[in-house]
């Protein structure tokens, strides 16, 4: 049995989100494939994310990687069995764009 270290999880995921950002095409698929393992909710929360880095800059991606960390850890911690499937999309998502 694997154990998966969820704050790492966490933390990788929210890189991807932030390296995500201005690609159309690695954005669309990474809010397509967490909208399926966390929720319409989280997508929605993806598309706010790229909004407000659109608006304010790209200094305002440190912001959102890590609003995106506390989220995922809350997430990962309410249920753990989120982190196999996170995990594996951020494996994905690096051999796409590697951050």
């Amino acid at each position: 049995m694997q154990v998966i270290h969820q704050p790492r999880v966490a933390w990788d995921a929210a890189r991807v989100i932030g390296g995500a950002i201005h690609d159309e095409h690695l954005f669309g698929w990474l809010r397509g494939e967490l909208g399926a393992l966390m929720g319409p909710a989280t997508a929605a929360a993806l598309d706010e994310t790229r909004d407000r880095v659109r608006w304010a800059g790209d200094a305002r991606l440190p912001v959102e990687t890590g609003v995106w960390r506390v989220r995922l850890e809350d997430s990962l911690r309410q249920d753990p069995d989120l982190a196999g499937g996170l995990a594996g999309v951020v494996s994905t998502a690096r051999t796409l764009r590697p951050v």
